[in-house]
């Protein structure tokens, strides 16, 4: 097996994408937080003192989207053309689903920056609740699909979250 992110004295380095044609991409990556059912219906019902939580945690995923780079080592900074944050909710069972997809035309793929959109946007759900609910639970963040490059399309087959 060939590991792209080292030499062969085994340092590290960036991959080299000079050589590549730029092509159509994108990723989607999910995740879960998990709630009291009392912490949700404060969410939806706006009366999180901090604000409105669903609106910060979309500001945060697409912020985390393009700082990637400064985040992951060895990550291309990209020009990101597209991010889209989705949430869904269950209050019954105090779960609030996310969803980032990110698009670009370049020379590498977004997979990175839909799981880091993801991630920040629960950290974030996490961070406005904690005051009223510390057993808040951040789950299930995966790729579920991804187009373009070299690679080709990838689907994920089965999720955790269904």
């Amino acid at each position: 097996m060939e590991f792209t992110h080292f030499d062969e004295k085994g340092a590290s380095r960036m991959v080299d994408v000079s050589g590549k044609v730029p092509t159509k991409r994108e990723a989607a990556a999910t995740g879960r937080v998990t709630m009291n059912k009392e912490t949700l219906q404060k969410i939806v019902n706006m009366s999180i003192k901090k604000g409105n939580v669903f609106e910060v945690a979309r500001i945060a995923a697409i912020m985390a989207v393009k700082q990637t780079p400064h985040l992951i080592p060895l990550c291309h900074p990209l020009a990101i053309s597209k991010v889209n944050v989705e949430f869904s909710y269950n209050i019954d069972k105090g779960q609030v689903d996310i969803e980032v997809t990110v698009g670009l035309d370049d020379k590498t793929g977004v997979e990175m920056e839909a799981l880091t959109g993801v991630s920040v946007a629960a950290l974030t759900i996490y961070d406005m609740c904690k005051a009223v609910d510390k057993d808040m639970i951040i789950s299930d963040i995966m790729l579920q699909h991804k187009s373009g490059g070299k690679s080709g399309e990838y689907i994920r087959k089965s999720s955790i979250q269904e």
